[in-house]
């Protein structure tokens, strides 16, 4: 879709080269630059309209009283919060702990890799919503 919007100053080029007359050309630019923002705007607005089916979506799923519908944000939350909150804290105290008593303890390996995107989206999300309530929006 992006290849009109990628190729308009090509084409451009082209008409230079191929109509003789400047009128011509300027017009026949004129009529590849207003497609290629016809086509960008119509992709604006179908990522537009997903993201608005998402929220849609995501304020139906709020709403229910079922656990497995309205439950399983939280739940990843908490799951992510237990690994953040083992990974640097309880992890190395019962590091401490152990190697202080005597006992050799390897504590399991929590890759990260996958968990602070997971993570770092879902606090962005819930940062934009405290700044609505700082603000009064909400």
């Amino acid at each position: 879709m992006a290849a009109l919007i990628g190729l308009a100053p090509v084409i451009s080029d082209i008409l230079d080269k191929f109509l003789p007359d400047k009128t011509q050309a300027e017009a026949a630019k004129l009529e590849v630059f207003k497609a290629a923002q016809a086509q960008q705007l119509a992709e604006l607005k179908a990522m537009s309209d997903i993201a608005a089916a998402q929220s849609a979506t995501n304020s139906v799923e709020a709403a229910s009283t079922r656990l497995f519908v309205a439950g399983w944000r939280p739940f990843v939350g908490w799951i992510c919060g237990f690994a953040v909150g083992f990974k640097f804290i309880g992890g190395p105290i019962l590091f401490m702990v152990a190697q202080a008593l005597g006992h050799p303890v390897t504590l399991p390996s929590i890759e990260t890799e996958e968990l602070w995107p997971l993570l770092l989206g879902m606090l962005g999300l819930g940062g934009l919503r405290t700044v609505e309530k700082v603000k009064g929006a909400a």
